[in-house]
């Protein structure tokens, strides 16, 4: 990436949201535009624009940064890439650990750090592009589906209280009951409608049956792989895709005196982590050769999570095998390395 001239970074709230610009001179980082105060309404994103303008800013001369906040700077996202500027978004605790904790913590101090970031990591950035409204769409509903779930296991945790108490309620054994099934009504409801929605992609629900050809992939978690890889850093790289679901394991260990086992960071979609930890769990009791590496690598004495989240490992890279070839999951399936093919073999056998 060329760097450009001008770095603009944006602190975003509910209201309003703060915007400085800033620029590498002969005496140093400095910032030459102090942060200006803008309302974060759809209505006013151009005066924005109009103010980039004033500043001799072109979509080609700089890079606008902000951080991750949500549905708070999604229509800034948007309306900034419509106008073909360069829109970096980038998680708030990445930017926060670029800046030693000193000074004032405010929204305009806060733009003029995310200009500087924007700055100092431009080799590192990925321009943000909006999503696909199917799969908008689609990870709305299975945010909505997880709500309902959680919302269904508390309703039958509290009526299986209820149920061995001595003195019973039964008005409310009813209202759990009603509830339990109004929230399945929905989940299934959901769920016709995510498969309505793929069903109109054809791409995508080609790419769906190949995941869910898998053993232990089910519908909900290929659902999610399918949203995952259009978000996701190269998302056909395991290693790249396993660390931004949260189940790469890091060292931490330092000097002599800090002895710990490697273990993930749980960053990344709690959801879809945990239903790929069901998946690892679901091969390792039906699939032969997953419950054959399990056993072997307990007996080694490794710990029985380390080798689920070794087979959650394998899993996802069988799941970027299929998405990048295009092609459903093999059983019998071995790869050739490519050099075996050069070689000549005889034609016939003495």
């Amino acid at each position: 990436m060329n760097k450009p001239k001008k770095f603009v970074g944006i602190d975003i709230g509910s209201e309003t949201f703060f915007a400085a610009i800033g620029a590498m001179e002969n005496t140093g980082w400095k910032i030459i535009v102090r942060p200006t105060e803008f309302q974060n309404t759809v209505d006013q994103l151009p005066q924005f624009v109009g103010w980039l303008n004033k500043q001799n800013l072109t979509p080609k001369n700089c890079i606008l940064c902000m951080e991750a906040t949500g549905v708070y700077g999604e229509a800034l996202a948007y309306f900034l890439v419509s106008q073909n500027y360069q829109v970096v978004v980038e998680p708030p605790l990445k930017v926060k650990r670029a800046f030693k904790v000193a000074g004032h913590k405010s929204d305009p101090v806060d733009s003029c750090q995310i200009a500087e970031y924007a700055y100092r990591f431009c080799d590192q950035l990925r321009f943000w592009q909006p999503r696909e409204e199917i799969y908008e769409q689609i990870k709305a509903l299975l945010t909505l589906r997880e709500q309902c779930v959680v919302q269904r296991t508390a309703h039958k945790n509290a009526n299986h209280a209820l149920k061995r108490k001595v003195v019973r309620t039964p008005l409310a054994e009813r209202i759990h009951e009603q509830a339990i099934e109004e929230l399945n009504h929905h989940i299934k409801e959901i769920e016709q409608e995510i498969e309505h929605l793929i069903n109109q992609d054809p791409p995508s629900k080609g790419l769906l049956k190949n995941i869910k050809s898998i053993p232990g992939i089910g519908s909900i978690l290929a659902v999610h792989f399918l949203v995952s890889m259009q978000t996701a850093p190269d998302p056909y790289c395991p290693k790249n895709l396993a660390a931004y679901i949260g189940i790469c394991p890091y060292e931490d260990s330092s000097g002599t005196s800090r002895h710990r086992l490697d273990t993930s960071r749980h960053y990344g979609p709690s959801a879809m982590r945990r239903l790929l930890y069901l998946a690892a769990m679901s091969a390792r009791e039906h699939q032969p050769k997953f419950r054959q590496y399990f056993l072997r690598k307990v007996a080694e004495g490794k710990p029985k999570q380390l080798v689920i989240n070794n087979i959650a490992n394998k899993l996802l890279r069988i799941v970027c095998a299929v998405a990048r070839t295009g092609n459903p999951y093999i059983e019998e399936y071995r790869s050739i390395h490519p050099d075996l093919l050069r070689i000549d073999l005889p034609l016939t056998v003495s």
